[in-house]
């Protein structure tokens, strides 16, 4: 019978003429993809457990290695290439080496797998809140890091030790026990409704129009927006199919499926945006891409635009926001001219209604404070005499 082993040690069996066979798995066949073994023979058990360990080592070196002969960076490397990164965008992966190689393997990588307890971490978590800011050419400012980029880490760090707990080389999760900073609470910042019209008008000046229009009365994220093709506009009907975004990776465009399944998406667009999408194509009537670069003749680097955006808001002597807060800037108008929630959701592509409720809850509740005071206006008139103060 067969002996239960953890995964990754093979099988153990007593075969019928009394031998002990060992047998572990090797992968699967490129051609068939059936599964492919290999087998080590001996007289005992405990023979054969020896000849298994040394076979599997010998079979793949460079990635077997015992717990008790492994560090957190020597796990981290496995757990990330193995489990990690087949699965996960190329910036996630991009923003977990980070992680990994600027702040967790430098302060803990050389810790034992086994002996690395909450302590440690936590010892970290303090010690990289307080100066762990990557310093940059340049750049001398307050080397702190935030909260969100500690809970970041921290979020990484467990789904690598929960694999290590699967495996069994580990009893429990050590990051389990540990503390985090609190949440920040960050002030959303839009363009107010009596200053888009600024806005537009410093973009048009600067032949710039069409794409941040469209970007106000759609909430499309920068890279979904710049990765648009003219064949992606439904003129008949005004809408926009949002498949794919782009996004600059080490020099190079990258263009991908937009950020979640929700994102992808078919959106409503103002009759104006159409026309001014028309308009903008008559420009260059032969080029497939909706905002082609004038430089390029492609699409557009989403930092190019990025700095193209704090120009227009320079021009229009606005206060600096982020691209990103043209998509807050669009929602906000939106819930404040009477959108539902469960529509402005679908045009953003979030996951869920809630989520968005969440997200724009601030503008939410001032306008149920204002639905209030309208309220209360009317029933003092509708109540006779004085009863009301």
């Amino acid at each position: 019978m067969a002996q239960k082993r953890k995964n990754g040690e093979g099988s153990i069996r007593q075969r019928q003429d009394g031998r002990w066979e060992g047998r572990f798995s090797t992968g699967r066949c490129s051609e068939t993809g059936k599964s492919l073994s290999k087998s080590v023979m001996g007289h005992s058990y405990d023979d054969v457990s020896a000849k298994l360990k040394n076979a599997i080592r010998d079979a793949n070196p460079a990635r077997f290695i015992y717990p008790e002969q492994m560090t957190l960076e020597g796990w981290m490397t496995i757990w990330f290439e193995t489990y990690s990164r087949p699965v996960i965008r190329e910036s996630t992966a991009d923003s977990y080496l980070s992680h990994m190689n600027n702040h967790i393997i430098p302060c803990i990588g050389d810790i034992s797998l086994t002996a690395l307890n909450s302590m440690d971490i936590q010892t970290m978590y303090n010690s990289i809140r307080a100066r762990g800011r990557v310093r940059r050419a340049g750049k001398t400012a307050c080397l702190s890091l935030s909260s969100g980029t500690i809970r970041s880490i921290h979020s990484l760090l467990r789904q690598c030790l929960e694999q290590a707990v699967r495996e069994r080389h580990i009893p429990y999760n050590p990051v389990d026990a540990c503390k985090l900073p609190p949440r920040e609470q960050t002030e959303m910042k839009v363009i107010s409704p009596e200053n888009v019209s600024k806005y537009l008008k410093a973009a048009s000046e600067r032949n710039l129009l069409p794409l941040f229009f469209l970007a106000l009365s759609s909430g499309l994220r920068r890279g979904e927006l710049l990765a648009l093709l003219w064949s992606d506009l439904d003129i008949r009907n005004s809408t926009i199919s949002v498949t794919k975004q782009v996004a600059g990776r080490h020099g190079a465009l990258v263009v991908s499926a937009p950020k979640t399944p929700n994102s992808i998406r078919t959106i409503s667009i103002p009759k104006q945006a159409v026309d001014l999408l028309i308009s903008e194509h008559s420009c260059h009537p032969d080029n497939p891409y909706m905002f082609p670069s004038p430089k390029t003749g492609t699409m557009y680097y989403p930092d190019s635009v990025g700095r193209l955006h704090k120009k227009i808001l320079a021009d229009a002597s606005l206060e600096s926001i982020r691209f990103h807060d043209l998509r807050h800037t669009f929602a906000t108008l939106a819930i404040q001219n009477g959108v539902d929630i469960k529509t402005l959701s679908s045009m953003l592509g979030h996951y869920s209604a809630g989520f968005t409720l969440d997200t724009y809850a601030h503008v939410t509740t001032k306008m149920q404070k204002e639905a209030a005071n309208k309220m209360g206006r009317f029933m003092k008139q509708a109540v006779p005499g004085a009863l009301i103060p």
